[in-house]
């Protein structure tokens, strides 16, 4: 009996957050579509109305959102963003910790979701890895946000990890971008993304910590092409060793909190 009760309430719980999720994305439409038109500060102000969502979405759930520094972060400079990506849920914390105007990398596939596809492409650069020719407008437009004093925000993963491995292999495209545009790279970690919300479904949904992890800025002045696995492997191995250390339940009190 109480499995089976267990179970409804979860299901109860999941479709109370979907609901709230609908509810605060129709308040938050008319706002970012609007912003669309306006350019580089349109798109600035839809991630103030995107972080707004978020916050106030995990707040109804009982998601706790918490953010942890291995060094201070500079939020007057420009970076290439990274992190591990193994869920739905590894949306909200990027706008939610966007301390500086950023842009973000995103699948095609989402913006066939009605309403909120429309969000999304107004929103993020999409790429769709299935077309070369859209993976090259994807970086051209990547670049062109950082030429334009914008942040950039990449999976290096590419798809959701479901490997029983910390870590997916790299793709290529951060790493080139950030030695193309001299641009430091700053690797985050999700940590409880996958606990939160596993990405078997939608039903899996579930209330608690949802910690990120700055790691150390990795500087790129000077590299060349030539050095870019190197690079790659770099960000790779620290990536790697923060999740296997801040998985486990005493790595907290080593981490200065925001």
């Amino acid at each position: 009996m109480i499995p089976f009760l267990k179970k409804n309430i979860q299901i109860a719980y999941c479709i109370y957050a979907l609901v709230v999720f609908i509810a605060i994305m129709f308040v938050a439409f008319p706002f970012i579509i609007v912003a669309s038109f306006f350019g580089i500060n349109g798109g600035n102000f839809i991630y103030k109305v995107c972080k707004l969502w978020a916050s106030i979405w995990y707040v109804l759930v009982g998601i706790r959102h918490l953010e942890y520094f291995e060094s201070p972060h500079d939020t007057s400079k420009q970076y290439i963003f990274v992190a591990n990506h193994i869920s739905y849920l590894d949306i909200p914390p990027i706008v939610i910790t966007a301390k500086q105007p950023i842009r973000v990398l995103g699948k095609y596939e989402m913006v066939k979701i009605p309403i909120f596809g429309s969000i999304y492409r107004a929103a993020v650069i999409l790429v769709d890895r299935r077309d070369a020719e859209r993976r090259s407008k994807s970086v051209r437009q990547l670049k062109l946000a950082v030429n334009q004093g914008l942040s950039i925000f990449i999976f290096p993963e590419g798809t959701f990890n479901e490997t029983n491995q910390p870590l997916k292999d790299f793709f290529d495209g951060a790493f080139r971008i950030a030695i193309e545009t001299q641009t430091p790279i700053k690797p985050m970690l999700f940590i409880d993304t996958i606990d939160r919300l596993h990405y078997r479904g939608l039903f899996e949904l579930t209330p608690g910590k949802n910690r990120v992890v700055y790691l150390h800025e990795v500087h790129v002045a000077g590299l060349t092409m030539a050095e870019l696995p190197q690079l790659k492997q770099q960000v790779y191995n620290m990536m790697e060793d923060g999740l296997n250390r801040y998985k486990k339940p005493t790595n907290d009190a080593s981490l200065q909190m925001s």
